[in-house]
């Protein structure tokens, strides 16, 4: 092969991937800009980074198959299920202590630590003095827990829940008993 067609080859692969990059950059920029919903962007970003952070990917599998992946709370929804649950079900005097202490956490390099500095940023606030980011801690990991012992994937994948445990026989024909 000629060198410059091979030099032409690799420049535009290069630009190729700088432009796949840019792209995705561009992506997450506008979801940030655009987005709608009951908490902000980053707010939500702040939500799935607890959720992982209190149970993080590592439940391994109950079959374990070579296509089997250890789950996590991100794995199995629990973050979304949080960011539903508290929209709904929980009262505006709870809500907005919850947003305010995102607030808080934002500003902290939380989204950018790793799971040590994670958890060590979490700890704090549990063993805080002030009583609104006991609450906050409370209620985050409380509900993350909750979140992810309901999914299926827990409940029925690895406890081995059955809904009709002793089988569910329909249509079976009654007998006339005499007492």
């Amino acid at each position: 092969m000629d060198r410059r067609k091979s030099l032409k080859i690799l420049g535009a692969g290069g630009v190729g991937i700088a432009g796949l990059v840019l792209a995705d950059w561009k992506w997450h920029l506008v979801d940030q800009l655009t987005h709608k919903g009951f908490f902000s962007w980053k707010q939500e970003q702040l939500i799935s980074a607890i959720a992982d952070t209190i149970i993080p990917e590592g439940l391994p599998p109950v079959l374990p198959t070579p296509d089997a992946k250890p789950i996590g709370a991100l794995s199995t929804g629990t973050d979304k299920f949080l960011l539903r649950f508290i929209e709904h079900c929980y009262e505006k005097e709870d809500q907005d202590l919850i947003k305010n202490q995102l607030d808080k956490l934002g500003k902290t390099d939380f989204l950018d630590s790793d799971q040590a500095r994670r958890e060590e940023l979490l700890l704090s606030l549990a063993n805080s003095a002030n009583e609104d980011e006991k609450k906050f801690f409370d209620i985050m990991k409380s509900r993350t827990i909750y979140g992810f012992t309901t999914v299926r994937e827990v409940m029925v994948d690895y406890h081995g829940y059955k809904v009709a445990a002793g089988g569910f026989s329909g249509c079976v024909p009654a007998t006339k008993t005499l007492i």
